[in-house]
């Protein structure tokens, strides 16, 4: 497959950006702030939501609208090639998914911090999703409702007379007119008339002027507790609608959706020894259109594929892909960068993208020997691991995500930079930054997020020819990304600030 032109990426939205004020002070109030760190994203199956979660156990929700001029629409439907429309998000809603516990049996603090988010598949309009933090699986369901707000209020009605109080146009006189004692009248308003002038002084002023907007709330529907030993790493729905799995160290569980008091083991490597143990499940997902089929990455770089229909118990995988670059030489580094950090399926069910520390590798289900294709993320660290290891960076858990067609695939690495690649492009992919603005553009101001949304610049770096000229600095990291099921949108996150870039 030849290679193909590169495109263009552009920065499209930003939420949760910080001030300089805020930056100065974040030095003496890191506790406060580290609540609004970002810990997953996940889209919609259509993309007409996003939902991130933090580690403050909250869980805040975006709403999919089409920004384009209306003039633009209707030339664009008389044009004879299809024209993307990417879409722009707005705050839906926010609420608190996880608290902090204690566990009394092993003396163990849980945090609140969330995890996995993952949609559920929903045969109405109705919203449902499953988060997890490191003990604990919730599912929501999010309901949608109207929400009443005050435009204009009149804070200085005219004084009414001992006379007019008796007067038959009285509240008291009249049940059906809306004028009241004191002067204020409620008036629903056509939303024609909404923006016109006051009315004449002689008339009695409005006391408000409503506008109607969308709003949601969420509803815990299921707990789904005291099933795991160790700290939650994935959850994955399956295809079928009815039923996901939830991954820790050692064990996978498969759950049905409607009933949260009992689970099914489907996979267990805990040895009778620990002394016996040589790696541990690092991520887990289900395929996308076979319920039967699931793969879960291991700590030495391992790729497993199950089949549920073999037996109760996934003992034996089915197949099992290996990197035969790990398999050679080994050094003190190689088995801790070899751990996989997350996986995903390819829509087409043949492909599966997988990310460790130093790689972005895309898997052929139907070749064992060596994956297909494989992109450095930061290879200009491999002389540093020794750093790396000591200030605990090596440990990072990297997320990856491919786009729909499964042509385009994007990964996080430090210095607030991703990577998005192509098949069959340069290998070193296209790098992009995320870098502060003095101009802020009006129009990425919501004022009805409580969030803060504000704008970033973007530069591009393009296609350069090594990594060693980027300098690292690994406080700033984009760890969590997501794709957008329909179009090439990809969501990634840096601390509390989740940022939107298209093609």
């Amino acid at each position: 497959m030849g290679a193909s032109a590169p495109q263009q990426w552009k920065f499209s939205q930003v939420f949760g950006e910080r001030t300089p004020g805020d930056l100065i002070e974040d030095a003496d109030r890191m506790d406060f702030f580290s609540v609004d760190v970002i810990s997953a994203i996940e889209f919609e199956s259509r993309g007409e939501y996003l939902a991130i979660g933090d580690h403050g156990g909250r869980i805040v929700l975006f709403e999919s609208t089409i920004g384009i001029n209306p003039h633009l629409r209707k030339e664009l439907e008389h044009m004879d090639y299809p024209t993307p429309i990417h879409p722009r998000y707005t705050y839906k809603t926010e609420f608190q998914s996880h608290e902090p516990e204690f566990d009394y049996l092993t003396s163990l603090e849980i945090d609140e911090k969330l995890n996995k988010l993952r949609w559920c598949a929903a045969p109405n309009n109705s919203m449902f999703l499953l988060s997890t933090n490191d003990r604990t699986i919730k599912l929501w369901k999010v309901l949608p409702y109207k929400v009443k707000e005050v435009k204009e209020m009149n804070l200085n009605p005219p004084v009414s007379s001992e006379n007019t109080l008796l007067a038959e146009n009285s509240f008291m006189a009249d049940q059906n007119k809306s004028s009241i004692i004191n002067g204020y009248r409620l008036e629903w308003l056509p939303k024609r008339q909404r923006n016109l002038s006051p009315p004449n002084c002689g008339d009695p002023l409005p006391l408000s002027m409503l506008n109607i907007r969308d709003g949601a709330w969420a509803r815990c529907r299921r707990v789904y507790a005291h099933a795991h030993d160790y700290k939650i790493n994935s959850i994955s729905n399956n295809s079928d609608g009815e039923s996901f799995i939830s991954a820790d160290d050692l064990r996978i569980n498969l759950w049905n959706l409607e009933i949260s008091n009992q689970c099914f083991n489907i996979i267990d490597m805990k040895p009778s020894n620990m002394d016996d143990l040589i790696e541990v499940i690092t991520a887990a997902e289900f395929h996308p259109t076979h319920c039967n089929l699931l793969a879960y990455g291991s700590s030495r770089g391992f790729i497993r594929l199950f089949d549920m229909r073999q037996s109760a118990l996934c003992d034996q995988n089915a197949r099992i892909l290996k990197d035969p670059e790990y398999q050679g030489a080994r050094s003190f580094f190689t088995e801790i960068v070899a751990s996989i950090s997350d996986l995903k399926f390819a829509k087409d069910g043949t492909h599966i993208l997988s990310r460790d520390y130093m790689y972005l590798k895309l898997w052929d289900m139907r070749m064992e020997e060596a994956p297909v294709a494989t992109f450095k993320m930061h290879e200009f660290l491999r002389p540093k691991l020794s750093e790396m290891y000591n200030n605990d960076s090596i440990f990072d858990k990297f997320d990856c995500c491919l786009s729909s067609d499964g042509h385009q695939f994007a990964s996080g690495s430090y210095s607030n930079t991703f990577k998005i690649f192509t098949r069959g492009g340069q290998e070193n992919g296209l790098i992009l930054d995320i870098c502060k603005c003095t101009q802020r553009p009006s129009h990425c101001t919501n004022r009805r997020t409580p969030r803060r949304l504000r704008s970033f610049a973007w530069r591009q770096r393009g296609n350069e020819n090594s990594d060693s000229i980027i300098p690292c600095d690994i406080t700033s990291k984009v760890i969590h990304m997501a794709w957008h099921p329909t179009a090439d949108m990809v969501a990634c996150a840096s601390a509390s600030s989740l940022y939107i870039y298209s093609s």
